[in-house]
């Protein structure tokens, strides 16, 4: 089969507008429009991610360059932090939404990230982290 000439992109596939670290957090803003429960979108990342962004920054996603903030959520509910996301790159994720509010919750797995979770606990002191991925 040929490939055709012109194609048209899904209309779940949505490009960033604007990628910022502000006030601690990766802040991803997406084009206005309403991204209804359950609907699946896939955004691609497309501008540089900051020098400045730290690893371990939770990812929010913003619509049109309003002020309400959406986790970026992994399928197991955690938050995404700023090390497992790479410019130029689709991530297949679902929107939630709740009474009053909603996040994104990833399909896949997130790039690489380091984890800094605790290999245990004991109420008395603080052991040394797992240092694995994920």
């Amino acid at each position: 089969m040929a490939c055709k000439n012109v194609c048209r992109l899904c209309d779940n596939f949505i490009i960033s507008q604007s990628v910022n670290f502000t006030g601690g957090n990766l802040i991803i803003d997406l084009p206005a429009g309403s991204y209804a429960d359950c609907r699946k979108v896939c955004i691609v990342v497309a501008q540089k991610i900051p020098d400045t962004t730290t690893i371990n920054a939770p990812v929010f996603i913003t619509i049109g360059g309003g002020a309400v903030q959406y986790p970026l959520m992994k399928r197991n509910c955690r938050q995404v932090v700023a090390s497992g996301l790479r410019t130029r790159t689709r991530y297949k994720t679902v929107v939630e939404t709740t009474n009053n509010s909603g996040f994104f919750r990833m399909i896949g797995e997130p790039c690489c990230t380091p984890d800094s979770r605790l290999s245990a606990i004991n109420g008395e002191s603080a052991p040394a982290t797992t240092g694995g991925g994920e």
